[in-house]
């Protein structure tokens, strides 16, 4: 079986199309199809056409949002409901083709974790294709991911990728980023890009200041996601250091000044250089503090995630079991040992029966 999530927001003249094409595409490669599409707050008849195609097609699925919460959300939805190991994502417009789909089975086939397309030849205005190239460049250098298009929705994924990645905000562009950072395998191939037939895009401008901000939060949470630390404490402890050396220099010249005769005397509040290091003094103490904090967060909210991506296990599959049972943490099971340890009675949690698969995560 193959999942197929579409996110539509005003796509009502599309959908009829673009589930015709996904059907011949699957009975000529004799795929098994469960075609989730998201309406994602629309206000034109998309909803009803959806409607319509679940009542002639039981492979397909769907899902209305009661507003429009943005892609990332519908995205989110649309693979918490697939149901199959390979799932797929697409755009409503048309302009992602079907027909690419056998390609991008085979690329996840040679081992790859997450395949994105690449669409080399782009039917789009120049204002769209311009500064999605500069954006792709720059997530490419910054993240060390090299892809050409991180910005296509064309993408084929293993179901595992989405029980470590959490997506929210504008982060579906960084997927394959986000992937790459726990481990996942990320590959792209070459799709052809089709002009739009009905409608409109919904990305502007703004679309570009957003994604650079995107990209710096991704970079943080890629880099130094559970070691904030790292960076806001180094650049505080560099700015609080030079701070502090030129308070401490100044302070000896306005001694020396003051202590030797025939030599003018420095007033502190009438130099910037004073200024300038009591500012990076106090930036500096405030820059560690919210890394204190930020640390302080991580140590309480992370510690039911997982900070490793496990590809496989071998050997004693039902000891692996016990072990995962023993150590995974639920709110439930928090509240349990807490009690437990209160009263000094040691917490070993439950041994359940049967032996687990190989798995690639935890």
């Amino acid at each position: 079986m193959l999942s197929i999530v579409i996110p539509v927001l005003n796509e009502a003249e599309s959908l009829v199309q673009l589930h015709d094409e996904l059907v011949k595409v699957a009975s000529a490669n004799n795929y098994e199809l469960d075609i989730v599409f998201v309406d994602d707050g629309s206000t034109d008849a998309s909803w009803s056409v959806i409607e319509k195609l679940t009542e002639t097609d039981r492979q397909v699925r769907g899902i209305r949002f009661r507003r429009n919460f943005g892609k990332a959300a519908a995205l989110s939805a649309g693979f918490a409901a697939a149901r199959a190991e390979l799932v797929m994502s697409m755009d409503a417009d048309l302009q992602d083709d079907p027909r690419e789909i056998p390609r991008m089975l085979a690329k996840i086939g040679e081992g790859y974790d997450v395949v994105t397309g690449w669409k080399r030849t782009r039917h789009d205005p120049w204002h769209k294709v311009l500064p999605s190239r500069v954006f792709n460049w720059m997530v490419s250098r910054m993240t060390g991911v090299q892809l050409h298009d991180h910005n296509c929705g064309f993408k084929c994924y293993r179901r595992d990728v989405f029980r470590e990645l959490r997506l929210y905000g504008e982060l579906h562009r960084f997927v394959p980023v986000l992937a790459a950072a726990r481990g996942w395998r990320v590959g792209e191939i070459e799709v052809n890009h089709r002009a739009r037939q009905h409608g409109y895009s919904k990305y502007g401008l703004l679309r570009i200041p957003k994604g650079f901000l995107d990209l710096l939060t991704v970079k943080f949470l890629t880099g130094f996601g559970q070691r904030p630390q790292h960076m806001l404490g180094t650049v505080g402890l560099g700015a609080f250091s030079l701070g502090t050396f030129g308070i401490f220099v100044l302070t000896i010249m306005w001694v020396v000044t003051r202590l030797l005769p025939g030599v003018d005397d420095i007033d502190l509040h009438r130099r910037a250089i004073f200024y300038y290091s009591l500012g990076a003094t106090l930036l500096g103490a405030q820059f560690m503090s919210i890394g204190f904090l930020a640390e302080l967060m991580t140590a309480l909210h992370g510690k039911d995630e997982d900070t490793y991506s496990v590809s496989e296990r071998v050997g004693g599959e039902s000891s692996w079991q016990l072990s995962d049972d023993r150590f995974r943490r639920t709110p439930e099971s928090s509240a349990t040992e807490s009690r437990e340890s209160t009263f000094g009675t040691p917490h070993f949690g439950a041994k359940q029966q049967g032996n687990s698969s190989t798995t690639n995560n935890d």
